[in-house]
């Protein structure tokens, strides 16, 4: 029965996410494009990159639209890489979202809010790291390129995404019940949310009296190595990291995984967000194509090495003390969304220009 409640909630779950997205595209998706110009100043590239993504929910979106302006002519891949970098971290906002399903319980708050944030903080901190090295030394944009140059007439092929099949008729369906109008799309797709939420905790620990917590802790998060491939390969199965991502918050906020167990997972989901751009980009051929793509990737595995294996502790600490303080005082978990990810960036993207 509770397999059932939980296999039902996790399908809505996902439906709710799919449904967010597509809400925040029909907000923002002709702004997003508009947002998305040639720019020489890297900082205003990166923050183009968080507030064209946070609209639109999609890095893949906001890759695509890079990749085609670059494979055009209308943007160098210098100027491409710090966007690509924004879109990294605007992608975490649906983890955050997600967590806030949590805020009417204290405990379940801060585990999913810890969980969904270390995400973010791990983003931030690799982008205040590479970012500087990148206009200085251009290590990401000289990989790319010769990782390009090497697989350029390898061919690749277009990944279908058996969770995009099964959601988006039903996504479709309801937003055009909804007469494509956001804010319906919007408040149906957070009802949902907060709903599936409550009903996929309900039924996470009801099911750890079996085998659920065991299985979890002892094959697919037993080790860091284990949680890291997990995250790639399911992200690269799903071509969402927002979903992938969002999935382990419910799972820390019903006591099933911890911080440090989703940490590595977020990683791989961050790794498994590429690899199916990178598949597409070599269909092409095009130089430019692939050497974006393959930045994206670089960027990422530049940011594990470095953080992963000698920082580690900043994001954990920075997303343990950020829960904390927003389950003393709610505002904070909203003040931060609101200014990370569309205030700031959009503030510098008008004062850089």
């Amino acid at each position: 029965m509770y397999l059932l409640i939980f296999l039902v909630s996790l399908y809505s779950f996902f439906v709710s996410i799919e449904m967010l997205s597509g809400a925040f595209k029909l907000f923002g998706s002709g702004l997003a494009q508009a947002l998305i110009t040639n720019t020489s100043n890297p900082l205003v590239g990166l923050s183009i990159g968080i507030l064209a993504t946070s609209l639109v929910q999609s890095s893949s979106s906001t890759t695509s639209i890079v990749v085609g302006m670059v494979a055009s002519g209308s943007m160098t891949i210098r100027n491409a890489v710090p966007i690509i970098m924004g879109a990294n971290i605007g992608t975490t906002v649906t983890n955050t979202l997600v967590s806030i399903g949590h805020i009417t319980k204290r405990k379940e708050f801060e585990k999913a809010l810890g969980a969904a944030t270390v995400h973010d903080f791990f983003n931030i901190l690799a982008v205040i790291i590479l970012l500087p090295l990148e206009v200085l030394l251009h290590p990401i944009e000289k990989s790319a390129y010769l990782f390009g140059t090497l697989f350029q007439k390898a061919g690749g092929f277009k990944a279908i995404s058996p969770l995009k099949v099964i959601v988006k008729p039903v996504v479709h369906f309801i937003i055009k019940l909804l007469g494509h109008h956001p804010v319906p799309v919007l408040i149906v797709a957070l009802v949902l949310l907060f709903v599936s939420l409550k009903y996929i905790v309900v039924s996470m620990k009801k099911l750890t009296v079996s085998r659920a917590e065991r299985y979890l802790d002892k094959l697919l998060f037993k080790n860091p190595a284990n949680a890291f491939l997990f995250g790639l390969i399911l992200t690269s199965l799903v071509q969402s990291s927002s979903v992938t991502t969002s999935l382990a918050v419910p799972m820390v906020a019903a006591g099933l995984l911890t911080v440090y167990q989703v940490f590595p997972y977020t990683l791989g989901a961050n790794v498994g967000t590429t690899v199916t751009a990178i598949l597409a980009a070599l269909v092409t051929k095009d130089l430019s194509a692939i050497v974006v793509a393959f930045s994206h990737l670089l960027f990422n595995i530049f940011g594990i090495v470095i953080i992963y294996f000698f920082l580690k502790k900043i994001p954990i600490t920075l997303s343990g003390w950020l829960a904390r303080t927003a389950t003393r005082k709610k505002y904070i978990v909203i003040a931060y969304i609101v200014l990370c990810f569309y205030i700031i960036p959009l503030t510098i993207i008008i004062l850089g220009r």
